[in-house]
């Protein structure tokens, strides 16, 4: 479950260098990762346990097309038990391929804080966190003081109202949760969401209502669509859109 196309609507790829994870928060309660861990057990012989995968540390290298790539759509980087040598080797791949850009989320906003002074922070690495309630947008804090290039939240699964302070924030994501245990969302709740970013001018991106069938719900919200990207991404496109991508073989030589 790695270096594939995903139905994810607000990237193009998903790249697992690492999987597995603990719950920390509510918004873990459903976990899909946890879920298809348990349905594909023969891609995941170590279920659910963090595991790391060094094979795959350069998977992104062989990626010519520029693309978004959702690390971790599987796992949280930030988990403790990933070891710090492997988390540089992460960052050093997004390094050697500035083509791209990665969207990392974490739920360990304290672990991210302690060693984002000794990674080597790209421009083409956003970073964010996830805010599903009032009771955790401490993390935002924490994600304030990160010297990424594009910092974002994800409220979802959005459990709540949220009163956010969007300063030094490029993004918000929200989504309801989905599945046959899906909690229900608010359209008010969104829609507040939505006029807090717009006061700020912060990219607002509505991803789904969830539920059972979370297509059929539909991302429609006051009968409009909102996919907004930050201002980061077309600067991305345009500097990459007429440029050559580097030798591979020999950014793999580098490696």
């Amino acid at each position: 479950m790695s270096s594939i196309n995903t139905g994810i609507e607000w990237t193009d790829k998903t790249w697992n260098p690492t999987t597995g994870c603990d719950k920390v928060s509510p918004g873990c309660t459903h976990c899909y990762a946890e879920a298809i861990t348990k349905r594909f057990t023969n891609n995941f012989p170590n279920g659910f346990t963090l595991t790391t995968h060094p094979e795959r540390l350069k998977e992104p290298l062989r990626w010519k097309k520029p693309s978004r790539i959702f690390v971790n759509s599987m796992s949280d980087l930030f988990h403790k038990d990933v070891p710090f040598s492997f988390l540089q080797e992460v960052f050093n791949t997004i390094h050697q391929t500035p083509w791209h850009i990665y969207q990392i989320l974490t739920k360990r906003h304290e672990r991210l804080l302690e060693l984002a002074p000794e990674l080597n922070w790209s421009d083409n690495i956003w970073m964010g966190v996830s805010v599903e309630s009032q009771n955790y947008v401490n993390r935002v804090d924490y994600l304030r003081k990160v010297p990424a290039k594009v910092r974002f939240l994800s409220c979802e699964p959005l459990l709540g109202s949220l009163k956010l302070d969007l300063t030094g924030i490029h993004w918000v994501i929200v989504g309801g949760e989905s599945g046959h245990k899906h909690r229900p969302i608010e359209a008010e709740w969104v829609r507040d969401i939505q006029q807090q970013a717009n006061k700020s001018d912060v990219a607002f991106f509505f991803k789904q209502w969830g539920g059972i069938h979370p297509k059929a719900s539909g991302r429609l919200l006051d009968g409009e669509i909102w996919d907004e990207m930050p201002q980061d991404y077309d600067k991305h496109i345009q500097k990459w859109s007429n440029k050559t991508i580097p030798n591979l073989n020999r950014l793999k030589q580098a490696s």
